[in-house]
């Protein structure tokens, strides 16, 4: 399980050099955790690939957890641009949840390394020490009602968003897990969406 390090405000970039840095940073852990498991991701091994120093990695993500929690803010943000130019002709909101999660799993489980990375550190992550695990389940709630054409959902449709993105990070990890195999696994989001959203608001 990743470390956190100690409990403190990671910096936030604001000059266009530091933002340039913070992005080289994510670029590179991504690309180190798409090659190995989460443990043997070393923070050094990171900075030395995104060209920075150690002190300014630990400023931006004080532990790993922090590190791959904004990585899947990074992949959740990508996420959306490419669906969006792609975007769900479904006729029912829940086919169109259904369509975005179908996709975003096919994706994941092209870099599983990475994906199990990102799931174990967000799912594990305390909101209060790394803020970002609230902007990744903001980030993708806002994808999903999109897809669903949903501009002003109520309680009880982001209580049932909330509810299938709980399912499904179980199915992916399952998944990862190699306990469903990818056909089962979307028929699991499939059952999950018919019976969670089926009052979901309608387009």
């Amino acid at each position: 399980m990743p470390r956190i390090a100690e409990v403190r405000d990671a910096a936030e970039p604001s000059s266009v050099e530091q933002h340039a840095r913070h992005v080289r940073i994510i670029q590179a852990a991504a690309a180190l955790g798409a090659e190995k498991e989460l443990a043997r991701v070393q923070m050094h091994d990171v900075a030395k690939a995104a060209g920075v120093a150690i002190g300014t990695l630990y400023r931006y993500f004080p532990s790993k957890t922090h590190l791959f929690v904004a990585v899947m803010v990074d992949q959740i943000d990508h996420m959306g641009s490419g669906f969006a130019k792609g975007s769900s002709a479904a006729a029912l909101p829940s086919d169109a949840v259904y369509d975005v999660l179908v996709r975003a799993t096919r994706g994941l489980l092209r870099r599983p390394l990475l994906s199990a990375a990102m799931i174990q550190s967000t799912t594990t992550a305390n909101v209060a020490a790394v803020p970002d695990a609230g902007k990744a389940d903001g980030a993708f709630q806002r994808l999903l009602l999109e897809s669903a054409g949903i501009e002003m959902p109520t309680e009880s449709d982001v209580t049932a968003l909330r509810l299938v993105v709980q399912l499904w990070f179980g199915v992916i990890q399952s998944c990862l897990n190699g306990r469903v195999s990818i056909l089962d696994a979307e028929k699991d989001i499939r059952k999950g969406c018919d019976l969670l959203l089926v009052d979901l608001s309608p387009r």
